[in-house]
């Protein structure tokens, strides 16, 4: 694992989410604002998900050809241009349809994670590669210990606009480091030779492109599990903010201390558990282990009758989800040829994009016709059936029982037998 390099793009990754979380805990205020819905908040959370849904394919395509530095580039600048959008929608340009053009914007360029993870595949080999992801959680996790507090405080120091400006020029700092300090981590000899091979990148969204991925041995099983885990999780992520807002009357700063703890959470389990367990035990285990526990914590978030006890109940639902976040993509990396890696794993992204498209709806109709109890009741739900799928696809696999071994990157995928 290439030390300096990871750490490079680990620092992109951190500003880049740090900025993110300025502003998540306050978009339920932002809402509340403009006197809307809790079905109208699932549907601004859905606006970004469904814009990456299609950039984030298509830019991870493009990572494979082009290389991953300029393609970080260009999705750095449309965020920050959403970032800004997003403050004026709630101060010099008050509206409700900006505050989703933001979203839309910041939705369309959103593909610089699956760029971050092919970024950590080129410069990791298959033994480090769940770690080097895991570490990318880990800064997920880091950006949320840090982003929401702070955004919580400006918001009631400044202004509740403040912190989306704030995030933009983060941004700007972002692109500064990735000009001068980040080195390209495909060569010009390797981007030739796959640009060749594959020719030119195809349509920003190609459903014969996910048919044929859906249809491989482990490989498919992985991506419709990963799809399931997501659409439960956003089912109760996306809602989190109106949750706690309805169940236990706590204010925008109040919803940014409880992510705080989350993102510590996260950085644990991500950071230093996710790959000393993955060295440890085959990844099928791993899956089938975690999406049972994130059944038992779904309910757990359904049910829980006081705020202690959904804050205690977020270490088994952040440990499920972190192993998982990191599996997934880690699994996947090692289980198609070094060609498809960025696209694959763009791929995954546009699936997660596609259900933290759906949940936000889903969450939001649930919570505003159903109560607090009910959207994590449907994950619950979500994440059996999952368990039931993932214990006769992957479970035991030939293909799984072989990647602890697998080279990096061996000339065939290994689930090409």
């Amino acid at each position: 694992m290439n030390g300096k390099l990871v750490f490079s793009i680990l620092l992109v990754v951190f500003i880049d989410l740090f900025g993110l979380s300025l502003v998540i805990p306050l978009l339920p205020g932002y809402v509340k604002m403009f006197d809307a819905s809790e079905t109208t908040g699932g549907l601004l959370f859905a606006a970004y998900a469904a814009m990456q849904m299609f950039g984030a394919p298509f830019l991870g395509r493009l990572s494979d050809q082009y290389g991953r530095r300029p393609i970080l580039i260009f999705s750095i600048i449309g965020t920050a241009i959403g970032f800004v959008t997003m403050g004026l929608s709630t101060s010099y340009l008050p509206s409700l349809e900006l505050l989703f053009v933001a979203r839309i914007i910041a939705g369309i360029s959103g593909g610089n994670l699956s760029v971050a993870q092919a970024y950590i595949s080129d410069v990791t080999d298959a033994k480090n590669r769940a770690k080097g992801l895991g570490l990318i959680g880990a800064t997920f996790g880091l950006g949320f210990i840090f982003g929401p507090a702070t955004g919580g405080i400006l918001s009631e120091l400044v202004n509740v606009s403040f912190p989306s400006y704030l995030a933009g020029a983060l941004c700007i700092v972002n692109l500064v480091l990735v000009l001068f300090w980040l080195p390209e981590s495909l060569p010009a000899s390797e981007r030739e030779r796959r640009r060749l091979e594959t020719g030119t990148p195809g349509p920003v969204f190609s459903v014969g492109a996910l048919t044929a991925a859906l249809s491989r041995p482990f490989v498919g099983s992985l991506l419709v599990t990963r799809g399931g885990v997501t659409l439960a999780g956003g089912l109760v992520q996306t809602v989190s903010g109106f949750y706690m807002i309805r169940k236990f009357e706590l204010t925008p700063s109040e919803i940014a201390y409880v992510l705080t703890y989350v993102g510590v959470l996260s950085v644990i389990v991500q950071g230093f558990l996710a790959g000393r367990i993955n060295a440890r035990v085959r990844e099928d285990i791993l899956i089938t282990a975690c999406v049972g526990l994130m059944a038992a914590s779904m309910l757990g978030w359904a049910l829980a009758p006081t705020l202690l006890m959904f804050n205690l109940n977020q270490i088994p639902m952040s440990i499920s989800l972190g192993l998982l976040t990191t599996l997934m993509s880690s699994t996947l990396s090692k289980s198609v040829t070094p060609q498809e890696v960025g696209g694959m794993l763009g791929l995954g992204t546009s699936i997660d994009s596609a259900m933290r498209a759906v949940s936000p709806i889903i969450g939001g109709f649930l919570l505003e016709q159903y109560g607090p109890s009910a959207p994590g009741g449907f994950g619950a739900i979500v994440c059996l059936i999952a368990l039931g799928y993932v214990y006769t696809t992957i479970y035991n696999h030939p293909i799984a029982l072989r990647l602890k071994g697998a080279p990096a990157f061996a000339g065939t995928s290994p689930a090409a037998d």
